[in-house]
C-alpha cells in the first residue's frame, strides 16, 4: 500500500500541520515571555518630561505588559537631600491615587526601570515628585493603558 495515498496518513498529516500552525500562533503568548516595551523619557533641566518626536509626550502601554523605562534625568535648579533631581510617579487620573511600584526617584544621568504596566486600562498621569525648580508644577505627562 502506498503511504502517500493512505487516507489515514493524509488526515494525520493534516491534523499535525494544523496543530503546529496553531502552536506557532499561540506560542508567543503562552510559551515565550513577552519582551518589554522600551520607553525613553528625558526628565529635563527645564522641569519638563520629554520624548523624542512628541511635542506633548504621552506614554501608551497595554494592561499588565512588561515595560522598561529608560529615563535620563538632567538637573534643574533644585534637588532632594538624597540627591534625587526629579521624580517619576504614576497616578490614576480620576482620583490622583498612586499606582504601587511606580514612584521613582531619579538621580542625574540615565537609569533603567523594569516595571509592569497597571492591570486596569484607562488614563493615568505621570508627575514629578521632587520640587526641582519654580516650574516644577508643569512637569507632568499623560500615560494611557490600553486593554
Amino acid at each position: 500500500m502506498d503511504v502517500d495515498k493512505n487516507p489515514r496518513v493524509s488526515s494525520l498529516r493534516l491534523i499535525c500541520l494544523v496543530a503546529v500552525a496553531f502552536l506557532f500562533v499561540l506560542s508567543p503568548h503562552f510559551v515565550w515571555p513577552q519582551s518589554p516595551q522600551v520607553i525613553e523619557v528625558l526628565a529635563d533641566h527645564d522641569s519638563r518630561f520629554k520624548m523624542a518626536g512628541m511635542k506633548d509626550p504621552v506614554i501608551t502601554v497595554h494592561a499588565g505588559a512588561p515595560v522598561t523605562l529608560r529615563i535620563t534625568a538632567v538637573k534643574a535648579k533644585d534637588h532632594n537631600r538624597d540627591g534625587s533631581i526629579h521624580g517619576f510617579s504614576l497616578l490614576r487620573a480620576n482620583d490622583r491615587s498612586p499606582v504601587p511600584g511606580w514612584d521613582l526617584l531619579l538621580k542625574p544621568g540615565r537609569q533603567e526601570f523594569n516595571l509592569t504596566a497597571p492591570a486596569e486600562p484607562g488614563e493615568y498621569v505621570v508627575v514629578c515628585t521632587v520640587v526641582c525648580s519654580p516650574d516644577h508644577d508643569g512637569m507632568h505627562m499623560k500615560f494611557i493603558v490600553l486593554p
